[in-house]
C-alpha cells in the first residue's frame, strides 16, 4: 500500500457514485483525439484546474455510452456555467491539493509539515462553503446535480480548528503551539539580543581600528553571526574565520566573544525544531480519525474543480447543453468547431456556423463541393462535438441543437501513410474502411474523408461506392466527402443517403463555407484552376478532353449552385423588404394610436370647455331674465328668451354622438351666439307694436312649462322666430329679399337662408 494514496485505505472510489465514471468504448483509430483536436480541448480545460487532482479526472474523461452518466455530467456542467455566471456566492477560490500528502498522517510517527497543514486547512475550508452553498434550499432546488454530488461532505470544523491552533496567518508553528515551543523562542530572542548588541559593539571598534570597512554590516554564515574583516587583518580580532569572499579579500570573522552565544542559539533552534516535529506528530495522531472524510472531502472538492474548469472552458468558446436523447442521432444547429473558430477568430474572421442533422430515415449525409470549401471542417465539426458530449463537456452549439448517443465513433480523415508500416495513403484508407466494415453497426457513427481518393479514379469510386452502400446496410450512421460523381448519384438514389453540398461564390470566385442539405455540389475544378493562373487554352483543352456525360452532369451542378445563390439573394433581399415593411406598418400604428389618443383628448378637452360655458351660459341667461322681469321687458322677448334657452339646454343634454366634431362645432357656434345675443339683451328694450298689457309680466314665468311649437302654416313675415329646417338655432326675420330669402338676425350674427327651408316656431308657456 503506497503510505500517501489515501484511497486504498478510504475506498473513496467506493463511496462516490461509481456510475459517475464513464465507461470506455471504441473510438478508431488511436490517433483518433490528435485527429480531431480534441487534446487541444483537455489542455485548454487542465489550464483552468486549481488540482493536480482535477487534471487528473480530466486525464480520465473517456468516451462514455451510458446515457445516464452522460446526462449527468452535462447537466452538472451546466449548472455549475450557470452557478459561476450568476451567483457571486460561490467559492471560486480555495481549490487545492491535499490527497498526495494526507496519507502521511495515517503512519505512526509521520506528520504533516507547515505548508501541508496550510493546504489541508484550505481545502477544509473550501470543503465546509460548498457545503454550505449547496445546502440551501433554494441552491439545491436550482442545481440539483451539483447539490447531490456535494451532499456527502461532511463537516471538517475539527481539522480547521485544529491547524487553526498551531498555524500563523503566515503558515508558521506559532510561538503558543505549545509552552514548551513559546519558552524555547522567547530564550532564543533574549540570546539572539545578547548577541546583536555584542556584535555591534565588535564591529564599530574594529570599524575604528581599520580592521572593517565603514560600509560593513553584521551578517550570517551558517547560522552563526559574523563580522566581514579584511583578510589582512583577520588574525587582528580574535575568533573563528568561517568562511572567505569569493575574491579572498573578505573574511568573515566569528568573534570569540560570541562563540558561546551563537552556540546557545544553535541548541536552542534544535530544540525549537524538535518541539515542532513533536506538535507536528501530534497533530498527525488527533488528524488520523478524521482521514476518511478528510479523503473524501478533498475528492469532491477536487471534482468540483474540475466540473468548474470545464465550465469556465464552455464559457469562453460559448458551449450549451442540447437537448438529449437516447438513441442515435445527430441534430447540429449552428455548431461551431472551437479550435477553428478561435484561430478564425485571431485573424479577425468569424467561423461560419453548421446547421447539420442524421436521423433513422436519413442516417447518411454525403457532402460534396470544392477543394478548401469547408467539407473536412464540416466533417471534423460534427466528430469533435458528438464526442466532447459524450465525455462530458458543453458543446459550442445552439441550445434547441438535439444530440443522441452513440457506441462507436470511427473516422477516416487525413494522410495516415507510414513508412515503418510500408502503407500507402490508399492503403492506410483501406485499413480503415476493413474496420468500418467489420465493426459499423446501428449505434456507429463514422466518418470518411475524401472517400475512395488515393486511387485511379473510377476504380477508387467503384470501391468507394460499395463501401458506401455497405455501411449504409450496416444501419450506422455517417458522413462522408467525395469529389466522385458516381457516389453523388448514390447518394440520389439510395434509402436512408441524402447529398449535401458546400456553396460556392461563382461572382467572387471563392467559398461561402456553408453546408446545404438536399443537392450534390460542384468541385469547380475549371474555375479554381483559372482563378488560379492557368492558361485559358489549357483549361479550354481539359474541358474538350471531359467526359460529355460528366461534363453535362458538373455543368448542371454549376447552373443549380449559380440559381440557388441568385434565389437566396432574391429571397434575403424579400425577407429585407419585409421587414422593412414590417417596422414601417407598425411605425405608422404606432402614430396612428398616437394620434387618435390625442384625437380623444382634445375632444374631451373640448366637451369640458363646452359644459363650462353652457353653465357660464346658463348663469348668464338666469341674470338676463332676472334683468328683464325686473325692468318690466316685453312679454314677447322674455318668452323667446325662455324659448331659446330651452331648446338649447335640450340639445346640451343629448348630443349626437355619431359626429362628435360637428357636434362640438355646433354647440360652440350656438354658444357663441346665445352669448351675443344675451349681450344685446342686458338692456330691454319694449316694443310699441306689443298689444300685451303689462300686468302679463306679473304672471310668474318661472313656474309655468314652457313649449316651442313649430307652425307649419305659420306665414314669415318680419320679426318672425324661425329655424332653418333640420337644424336647432333660432333666429328672427330682419329682412325679405325678393329673391326668394330672407336675412336672419342670430344676435350680432346675421346670415341670408331660402325663406322655403325656414320654419317658424311658436313659443308657448
Amino acid at each position: 500500500m503506497h503510505p500517501c494514496n489515501p484511497f486504498t485505505r478510504f475506498n473513496i472510489h467506493a463511496t462516490l457514485k461509481t456510475e459517475n465514471i464513464p465507461t470506455k468504448s471504441s473510438v478508431y483509430p488511436a490517433t483518433f483525439e490528435a485527429k480531431l483536436g480534441f487534446d487541444s480541448i483537455r489542455a485548454m480545460v487542465q489550464s483552468r484546474c486549481a488540482t493536480s487532482r482535477a487534471c487528473e479526472l480530466l486525464a480520465e474523461a473517456s468516451f462514455c455510452t451510458s446515457f445516464e452518466a452522460m446526462q449527468e455530467q452535462l447537466e452538472q456542467t451546466d449548472e455549475m456555467q450557470r452557478i459561476c455566471a450568476l451567483d457571486a456566492s460561490f467559492p471560486q477560490s480555495g481549490y487545492v491539493d491535499v490527497l498526495h500528502f494526507i496519507g502521511k498522517a495515517d503512519i505512526d510517527g509521520a506528520y504533516l509539515d507547515e505548508p501541508e497543514l496550510v493546504a489541508l486547512a484550505q481545502m477544509a475550508d473550501t470543503a465546509g462553503s460548498l457545503a454550505a452553498f449547496f445546502a440551501k434550499q433554494s441552491v439545491g432546488a436550482c442545481y440539483p446535480r451539483l447539490s447531490a454530488l456535494v451532499q456527502p461532505v461532511q463537516t471538517l470544523e475539527p481539522v480547521s480548528k485544529g491547524v487553526a491552533a498551531i498555524i500563523d496567518a503566515f503558515g508558521k508553528i506559532k510561538d503558543n503551539a505549545s509552552p514548551t515551543l513559546q519558552q524555547l523562542r522567547r530564550q532564543a530572542a533574549e540570546v539572539q539580543l545578547l548577541v546583536s548588541r555584542r556584535m555591534q559593539a565588535i564591529l564599530k571598534q574594529a570599524q575604528a581600528d581599520g580592521y572593517v570597512e565603514e560600509s560593513a554590516e553584521v551578517s550570517l554564515r551558517d547560522g552563526r553571526t559574523v563580522i566581514p574583516v579584511t583578510a589582512s587583518c583577520k588574525r587582528k580580532v580574535t575568533g573563528l574565520v568561517l568562511d572567505e569572499s569569493a575574491t579572498g579579500k573578505t573574511s568573515f570573522v566569528e568573534p570569540a566573544e560570541v562563540v558561546e552565544l551563537n552556540n546557545r542559539l544553535r541548541e536552542l533552534g534544535f530544540a525549537e525544531k524538535r518541539e515542532v516535529v513533536r506538535i507536528l506528530t501530534a497533530f498527525a495522531a488527533f488528524l488520523r480519525p478524521y482521514l476518511p472524510q478528510v479523503a473524501l472531502a478533498a475528492e469532491l472538492v477536487a471534482r468540483v474543480d474540475f466540473i468548474r474548469a470545464k465550465a469556465l472552458f464552455a464559457s469562453s468558446i460559448g458551449a450549451t447543453k442540447p437537448a438529449l436523447t437516447n438513441s442515435p442521432s445527430v441534430g447540429w444547429r449552428s455548431a461551431r468547431h472551437p479550435l477553428l473558430e478561435a484561430a478564425l477568430k485571431r485573424e479577425g474572421k468569424s467561423v461560419v456556423p453548421l446547421d447539420l442533422r442524421l436521423t433513422s430515415d436519413k442516417r447518411w449525409l454525403l457532402i460534396s463541393g470544392p477543394n478548401a470549401g469547408g467539407k473536412s471542417a464540416c466533417l471534423k465539426t460534427t466528430g469533435l462535438l458528438q464526442y466532447m458530449l459524450q465525455c462530458g463537456f458543453l458543446v459550442p452549439a445552439s441550445e434547441d441543437s438535439e444530440a443522441g448517443i452513440f457506441d462507436a465513433i470511427f473516422i477516416d480523415i487525413g494522410d495516415e501513410q507510414s513508412l515503418e508500416s510500408d502503407l500507402s495513403t490508399y492503403s492506410a484508407h483501406l485499413q480503415s474502411m476493413k474496420h468500418f466494415l467489420r465493426h459499423a453497426n446501428a449505434k456507429t457513427l463514422a466518418l470518411l474523408d475524401e472517400l475512395g481518393a488515393g486511387t485511379e479514379p473510377q476504380l477508387g469510386g467503384a470501391i468507394a461506392e460499395a463501401t458506401l452502400a455497405a455501411l449504409v446496410r450496416s444501419g450506422a450512421f455517417g458522413i462522408a466527402t467525395t469529389h466522385y460523381a458516381n457516389l453523388k448519384h448514390f447518394a440520389g438514389s439510395a434509402a436512408g443517403v441524402q447529398n449535401g453540398a458546400m456553396l460556392f461564390d461563382l461572382q467572387r470566385m471563392s467559398p461561402l463555407f456553408r453546408l446545404e442539405v438536399g443537392a450534390p455540389g460542384s468541385s469547380f475544378a475549371f474555375e479554381l484552376a483559372k482563378k488560379a493562373g492557368l492558361p485559358d487554352d489549357v483549361i479550354a483543352n481539359a474541358r474538350d478532353l471531359l467526359d460529355g456525360k460528366h461534363a453535362s452532369f458538373d455543368k448542371s451542378l454549376r447552373v443549380i449552385a449559380r440559381d440557388r445563390r441568385y434565389w437566396e439573394e432574391k429571397r434575403a433581399h424579400v425577407k429585407q423588404t419585409g421587414k422593412r415593411l414590417e417596422e414601417l406598418v407598425g411605425r405608422l400604428e404606432r402614430e396612428l394610436a398616437l394620434l387618435q389618443s390625442e384625437r380623444k383628448r382634445i375632444i374631451s378637452e373640448a366637451k369640458d370647455e363646452a359644459k363650462a360655458l353652457l353653465a357660464n351660459a346658463n348663469k348668464q341667461i338666469e341674470n338676463t331674465i332676472r334683468s328683464i322681469k325686473e325692468a318690466q321687458a316685453e312679454k314677447e322677448k322674455t318668452r323667446e328668451a325662455r324659448s331659446q334657452l330651452a331648446s338649447f339646454a335640450q340639445r346640451m343634454a343629448a348630443p349626437d354622438e355619431s359626429d362628435t366634431d360637428a357636434l362640438l362645432r355646433r354647440k360652440a357656434e350656438e354658444l357663441q351666439t346665445l352669448q351675443q345675443q344675451w349681450r344685446k339683451k342686458e338692456k330691454p328694450e319694449h316694443d310699441d307694436d306689443d298689444d300685451h298689457d303689462d300686468d302679463e309680466e306679473e304672471e310668474s314665468i318661472p313656474h309655468k312649462e314652457q313649449r316651442i311649437l313649430v307652425q307649419a302654416s305659420g306665414k314669415i313675415a318680419v320679426g318672425s322666430t324661425v329655424r332653418i329646417a333640420g337644424q336647432t338655432t333660432m333666429g328672427k326675420v330682419a329682412k325679405l329679399n325678393g329673391n326668394g330669402t330672407a336675412l336672419l338676425a342670430m344676435g350680432n350674427l346675421y346670415i341670408t337662408a331660402p325663406i322655403a327651408k325656414l320654419e317658424v316656431l311658436k313659443i308657448e308657456f
